[in-house]
């Protein structure tokens, strides 16, 4: 997910909402694109987050989503407040599977703040949770984290990768600016059997190396754009079999709307550019990232929801 402003607290329906970016034109959501003829999931979404001038929740969300052939997604924490949403609201929708974590952006302050051992037990606890799926985001970013704060990710970085591998989830990782030293820390301690780098931002080289240990690609709305040919390198490089699509909604929409509001309900735009990179049937590629992404996770049917309404946020 993407760094920004730190948002208020606003209950059940969107426990967040991003700050007006003047420098964006359209803060509307975008028409539904074409369904998608096979259907598909969304690897990693911010449902907690409402943005747009449209202010959709997050149960129109998934109903967009579903209108278009996304079958389900995988609603992902940043903190402890967003990850027990997660949790929450996971359990009580049969398109929402949850990952849970804290931010490695967080993590210096709460170390300093000695918040962490509270923060990764709560993480903990809510990786035990149904339809708690994955352990994430977690992982390195040192784009805008110093050498004093590393430590402290790397610290939360190996703790995730314990629950994630207690608990036997899957891992979804974040990592900007520090290819290397994410690859490292899986090495060093062991990666989970299902690792997946989110929002992948590495080259072709990073895409073989992840892929040779049976590591998992998910590709956004980034690879649609015009100066991504790195990002499509790497996609061209990856085996199928090792592929997830996502949003990382409301981040990162894909051609052609980009600038605009993202949503799950978008991802059909980022499956058929993929499809054309790779040259082959959107319905083709959409059947393989289906099942892709159903080995990583699971089914979607396989623990029932209880059709309650998540608790409000303090």
């Amino acid at each position: 997910m993407p760094d920004g402003p730190a948002p208020d607290l606003q209950g059940e329906s969107a426990i967040r909402r991003r700050e007006p970016d003047p420098s964006r034109r359209d803060m509307t959501y975008p028409p539904l694109p074409e369904a998608l003829r096979v259907g598909v999931y969304d690897n990693h979404t911010h449902l907690e987050i409402e943005d747009g001038e449209d202010g959709l929740d997050w149960r129109e969300q998934l109903d967009r989503a579903s209108a278009v052939g996304v079958r389900g997604v995988v609603q992902v924490g940043t903190d402890v407040v967003t990850s027990r949403w997660s949790a929450a609201t996971a359990a009580t929708d049969p398109r929402m599977l949850a990952a849970v974590a804290v931010h490695p952006n967080e993590t210096p302050e709460l170390t300093s703040a000695g918040g962490i051992d509270d923060a990764l037990a709560e993480i903990d606890r809510l990786a035990g949770l149904p339809r708690v799926r994955a352990v994430g985001e977690t992982g390195l970013d040192f784009y805008r984290t110093g050498e004093a704060g590393r430590p402290a990710q790397i610290a939360a970085f190996e703790a995730h990768i314990a629950i994630a591998k207690e608990h036997g989830l899957a891992l979804q990782i974040h990592d900007r600016d520090a290819h290397q030293e994410v690859v490292d820390t899986l090495q060093r301690v062991g990666a989970p059997d299902r690792t997946v780098f989110h929002c992948f931002s590495g080259d072709a080289a990073l895409a073989q190396l992840a892929t040779s240990h049976g590591w998992y690609l998910s590709f956004a709305g980034t690879v649609t754009f015009k100066k991504a040919e790195r990002l499509q390198e790497a996609l061209a490089v990856a085996p199928r079999s090792r592929i997830l699509v996502e949003t990382d909604a409301p981040y990162l929409a894909p051609v052609p709307v980009r600038g605009r509001p993202n949503a799950p309900y978008l991802v059909p735009h980022t499956l058929r550019a993929m499809a054309a990179l790779l040259d082959t049937d959107p319905s083709m590629l959409a059947a393989q990232i289906a099942s892709n992404t159903e080995a990583v996770y699971g089914s979607w049917d396989a623990e029932p929801p209880v059709p309650s309404a998540p608790p409000r946020r303090t």
